[in-house]
């Protein structure tokens, strides 16, 4: 039965499903999926739409181990081949009720590297009537680093992407690539080759890692890593710090203390390790293997901190289908705009706030760096989204979808300068109900500056009520250390002892004296 069938009959002529139309997602949105059948891993992803900040609207995966004993027989397991396929008949079932167009199906290590391999593909082709493309090492390196590219601002370093087969390296600087290299140190591949030793895991690592090219030119740099069983060593560390953000994308960890968390999950019980219920019980197993993998890589290449990225070879791919105008899109300020599109009582105000606050953060000569004014901006555009929430809570609600949400382009002090401001905004610029965890993630200069654009915020909500057409005749002069609000005589209606508090307590932040005219 549809939904239509289920949906009462409309009289007088109205259209039963009008009130069913979809409006949490961007008008027109068609969405894209891709499957990808990895060595460890069958996943589906759909994407709302394809788009320099892509969202996922729906994320399976089935651990289906299509690598085990593939290094020793040649040939992918039947029970695995099996498990993948019902998935994949799954993932199309979903696929034919979605509504998507467009499907990629992209197939690394196992698939390429199997001696039955391409009896499997034709079997995923017949399931989800699209050709399979099978990616070579070099093919899975790009699209890794181009899915870290899309999400990291200036990336420098090297991405590092971690399968069930195997290991992809390619140096990235900015937008250019290197060629990439593939090595056979997947998780599945090398626990199988050092019979489960971990020990004999870090030697067949070191002996192929040693003269990497990439690993070369990594000192001092930024290791990028790619891949579930990277991300679920990282989620391991977060939880055994009790780090304050669950945010995995972006997630820092210096490299020191990166390589000897690496050496605690090789000699210990992975069972008994401390915040080890964050992990998946299926992810547990490889987690020694890929934390000698990394061990040895960071040991090797020495840069200077590991980012694990969440993006990788799907979104790299989607990435590669832009338009060269799309691409150069800023990702952070375009997921901002589409969340205030969904959210906010009147976009063209969060844009008119956003220009608005340029000319007076210039006027009233506000120390900030290209870092600083894209959040500003970014904060600009998320300052009404909060505002269906109860009053009482509009502040907290606020800070933590933005704190959580599926930001790329923006590291995690970003994300709590942006959190925060919108914080201060609703709340105040006390902050004293504010977690002391969301203050930890960044500095105080930071905070400072996130209260500093809370309280124009505050100001400029009760100028303008969030009603487009009145900031844009709002003035701000600085003249002796008093910064003076000028308004227009049509407009001195809005002047209330609540907005010259606001003004006057935005001002003083900056060290000046305010006055209202």
């Amino acid at each position: 039965m549809t939904l239509q069938q289920h949906l009462p009959t409309g009289s007088k002529g109205n259209n039963p499903l009008d009130k069913f139309t979809i409006q949490g997602r961007i008008a027109g949105s068609v969405p894209v999926a891709v499957i990808d059948i990895g060595s460890n891993s069958v996943r589906l992803v759909m994407y709302e739409r394809l788009a320099r900040a892509p969202v996922p609207m729906y994320n399976e995966k089935q651990l289906c181990g299509l690598g085990k004993g593939l290094a020793s027989s040649g040939k992918l397991d039947k029970k695995s081949v099996e498990a993948a396929l019902n998935a994949l008949r799954r993932f199309r079932f979903m696929l034919d009720h979605s509504g998507v167009r467009d499907v990629h199906v992209l197939a690394t290590a196992a698939a390429r590297d199997a001696k039955n391999g391409p009896a499997f593909l034709t079997a995923v082709e017949e399931i989800c009537g699209v050709a399979p493309q099978v990616l070579s090492g070099e093919d899975e390196a790009r699209k890794s680093a181009r899915g870290v590219m899309s999400a990291m601002l200036e990336p420098d370093g090297v991405v590092g992407d971690l399968g069930g087969g195997s290991l992809e390296l390619i140096d990235v600087a900015g937008h250019a690539l290197g060629t990439g290299s593939t090595y056979p140190l997947g998780g599945l591949r090398i626990r199988e080759m050092a019979n489960g030793s971990t020990k004999k895991a870090m030697e067949i690592a070191r002996k192929s890692l040693d003269e990497s090219a990439e690993l070369a030119d990594l000192k001092g740099k930024t290791f990028y890593a790619v891949g579930g069983t990277w991300r679920a060593l990282g989620k391991l560390h977060m939880a055994s710090i009790a780090y304050p953000l669950n945010v995995m994308h972006h997630y820092e960890i210096e490299v020191n203390e990166a390589m000897e968390f690496c050496r605690q999950c090789m000699r210990g019980d992975i069972e008994d390790f401390s915040g080890i219920g964050a992990v998946s019980k299926a992810r547990r197993n490889l987690l020694p293997f890929g934390a000698a993998v990394m061990y040895e890589l960071l040991r090797i290449g020495k840069p200077k901190r590991v980012v694990i990225s969440s993006l990788g070879v799907r979104e790299g791919h989607l990435f590669e289908q832009l338009t060269d105008e799309q691409r150069a899109e800023d990702p952070l300020l375009t997921a901002c705009e589409e969340l205030c599109i969904l959210r906010s009582r009147a976009p063209l105000y969060a844009h008119e706030l956003a220009d608005w606050m340029d000319q007076v953060y210039g006027t009233l000569k506000v120390d900030e760096n290209a870092y600083e004014k894209r959040l500003r901006r970014a904060a600009c555009l998320l300052a009404d989204i909060g505002w269906r929430a109860h009053p009482d809570y509009r502040g907290t609600q606020s800070l933590n979808i933005i704190a959580h949400g599926s930001f790329i382009g923006i590291d995690h002090p970003g994300r709590a300068y942006l959190a925060m401001s919108n914080y201060f905004r609703f709340e105040g610029l006390s902050g004293s109900n504010m977690s002391l965890r969301m203050r930890a993630v960044t500095d105080l200069h930071l905070r400072t500056m996130a209260r500093v654009t809370g309280a124009a915020l505050r100001f400029a909500h009760v100028a303008a009520g969030e009603l487009p057409g009145i900031l844009p005749q709002l003035r701000v002069s600085l003249e002796d250390d008093v910064a003076t609000l000028h308004i227009p005589d049509e407009l001195k209606m809005l002047v209330h002892d609540k907005l010259v508090r606001r003004f006057t307590s935005f001002v003083r932040l900056l060290g000046y004296d305010a006055a209202v005219e």
